[in-house]
């Protein structure tokens, strides 16, 4: 009796084909070609999901219906099923989805996972398998729910009232809202005019007779400050002529260290 072989199972055929050449004849690699199960459209409400519930209905996508077979055949004659599809939340819900359309023993079943197709990382995974992360499971199907409840029903009503056609869903819709509420407060913004004085002082020579310009900017007046202290440019003319009428010896009367956090000016 020919000895089973333990049943590796990819997205890629490409992959299928580098990685049965790592893993030697005791392997029987194949590939998913993806996803094999989708929700199902149509139904009482059109979107495959119960909207009292939430409970997605799948089933087995139309031309994956021959590869699904042959897994089926190939998982029920294996002595162990790896699922090593792709290291990320859709990958895990690809392996899920597998088990359950071509009906695997859970008890068969391991979780291979890396992230290079080298000898190395392929034996260091087979030889550390895991369990399916359910959480990322959980996370790519409630992802193709929202994916339904919000786009199956926001898409066709821009149909109907801007221009067939269009799309809408979990995505476009937060990235449209967020566009329409900055659009919002481009249009309610009142601008304010203020002007920057800045003087380029030269420090006093040091005993090397080497000087230092340094750029200083006006942060008061009298007991005032802020940005907004000169708002014309009248005003901005007059603190001119008062600054070029002083003593031409500027004091530093007080140096701060501090680590601060500074914003872009306003437009």
């Amino acid at each position: 009796m020919a000895k089973k072989k333990d049943l590796v199972i990819v997205e890629s055929p490409a992959k299928a084909r580098t990685i049965s050449g790592l893993l030697g004849k005791d392997f029987l690699v194949k590939a998913s070609v993806g996803h094999v199960r989708d929700l199902v459209k149509g139904g009482k409400n059109g979107i495959g999901i119960s909207l009292d519930t939430f409970e997605p209905v799948y089933k087995v996508i139309s031309n994956k219906r021959d590869i699904v077979k042959e897994l089926t055949e190939d998982a029920r004659n294996a002595k162990t099923v790896f699922l090593a599809s792709d290291p990320d939340r859709e990958g895990e819900a690809i392996a899920w989805h597998i088990v359950h359309a071509a009906k695997i023993d859970e008890s068969k079943i391991k979780r291979v996972i890396f992230h290079e197709i080298t000898a190395k990382a392929v034996n260091e995974a087979f030889d550390h398998p895991e369990n399916l992360n359910y959480d990322l499971v959980n996370a790519q199907q409630a992802r193709r729910v929202l994916d339904r409840i919000v786009g199956f029903q926001l898409s066709p009503f821009l149909w109907k009232k801007v221009k067939t056609g269009l799309s809408a869903g979990r995505v476009q819709s937060v990235a449209l809202r967020f566009i329409a509420e900055r659009e919002q407060e481009i249009e309610v913004f009142i601008p304010k005019e203020y002007w920057v004085l800045s003087v380029n002082l030269v420090k006093s020579t040091d005993a090397n007779n080497v000087s230092q310009s340094i750029l200083f900017q006006l942060q008061g007046i009298n007991d005032k400050k802020g940005k907004f202290l000169i708002t014309n440019q009248k005003q901005a003319e007059d603190c001119k002529v008062d600054l070029s009428n002083v003593d031409q010896v500027f004091n530093v009367v007080n140096i701060t260290n501090k680590i601060r956090k500074v914003n872009p000016p306003p437009p």
